[in-house]
């Protein structure tokens, strides 16, 4: 990714509503982001009936109703899906949808969709993350909530499903797998790692920006999902190096749901997207030199060496003769120290540039 990637997550806020739904498209197109994505999954295969709901569920949606049921109103129907995917390329942004079970994953795949988003939740779920990674596609696979140890399972199975023939039929055999530095070195190119806080919203202290450090350790591509309210931690990631950002949007933030209290509006996603592109040219390159612009400027602001009096020809330089000022050329002030104790060169006049 040469310019940093911007999905805008739609997620479950289409509400079951087709026309929300392209709605969501649109205005993710008309944001300037790189991608729209939904999510797909089947609640029965999701969750169970007594899964609870997280503590931000309860207070976005009806605290009585299961996660099951929640999660049931919220389905992407299949049918759905290429018109959306055919009506996001018309709208000139590509079509993503997150899988959160195989048979979910296994219909995505006739989308031809350019990479796959590994959610939070299933980066412990070893055998989903082996087909994930068994597809063939590129992996952004997201680490909210989890530890370094997990982290690094999770690429241990994705380097698995890459190298070897079939499933694993252990864990260890998955760490042996993962003693090979050339299974290790086959996740360049296929994996991107996206650090997250899974809360939603993500308070600013739980934000942990400096985790995308430790997490270039892998020594693969790092980028951000986030989950706080504005846009001032997305840009801040990008100015920390983050090569993709995720960030949930809806039309309405009092809509009901689990996720428009923490996602951005249309005129803020648009607002994120601009100060991301305007950020990226201002990265530049690492190297500290001169820039086109400053050359001028240096010419005008540095000082040189000049007489601080009148000096005769021939006369044995001391450090009183000689002071600094700007004068558009001449020798750098801090040469200064070498000509002392030499002889001048011709007569100087106070205020003169000293050229030996």
């Amino acid at each position: 990714m040469q310019n940093v990637y911007v999905i805008a997550e739609a997620g479950v806020n289409h509400n079951g509503d087709l026309e929300l739904a392209r709605k969501l498209v649109e205005s993710a197109a008309n944001a300037g982001a790189d991608a729209v994505k939904f999510q797909t999954f089947d609640a029965k295969k999701l969750a169970t009936r007594s899964a609870p709901k997280a503590s931000y569920q309860k207070h976005t949606t009806d605290a009585a109703e299961s996660q099951l049921e929640m999660l049931s109103k919220l389905e992407l129907p299949h049918e759905w899906h290429r018109e959306l995917r055919e009506y996001a390329h018309s709208c000139g942004i590509e079509f993503l949808s997150t899988a959160f079970d195989e048979d979910s994953l296994e219909f995505l795949e006739e989308f031809d969709m350019p990479f796959y988003k590994v959610p939070s939740g299933e980066l412990t779920n070893g055998p989903l993350l082996w087909k994930f990674a068994r597809s063939g596609r590129p992996l952004v696979v997201s680490t909210g909530m989890a530890t370094m140890s997990e982290v690094e399972q999770a690429l241990a199975v994705i380097a698995h499903a890459i190298n070897a023939d079939v499933e694993p039929a252990s864990l260890a055999e998955v760490w042996r797998g993962w003693s090979d530095p050339v299974w290790r070195a086959s996740l360049q190119g296929r994996v991107t790692l996206l650090h997250c806080t899974s809360q939603y919203p993500t308070p600013m202290n739980e934000c942990n920006l400096r985790a995308m450090d430790t997490l270039r350790a892998f020594g693969l591509p790092v980028g951000y999902s986030d989950h706080t309210e504005g846009v001032l931690i997305p840009v801040a990631a990008v100015a920390r190096g983050a090569v993709l950002i995720e960030k949930h949007f809806t039309l309405d933030r009092s809509m009901p749901g689990p996720d428009h209290k923490a996602s951005l509006e249309p005129d803020e996603l648009a607002q994120m997207v601009r100060y991301i592109r305007d950020l990226q040219p201002a990265m530049g390159d690492g190297v500290k030199c001169p820039q086109p612009s400053e050359w001028n400027t240096r010419q005008a602001a540095r000082q040189h060496v000049i007489a601080a009096r009148d000096i005769t020809a021939g006369a044995t330089l001391a450090r009183e003769d000689l002071g600094t000022a700007r004068s558009g050329g001449g020798m750098p002030a801090a040469e200064l120290w070498g000509l002392v104790g030499k002889p001048a060169a011709r007569a100087y006049t106070s205020g003169d540039v000293i050229l030996q």
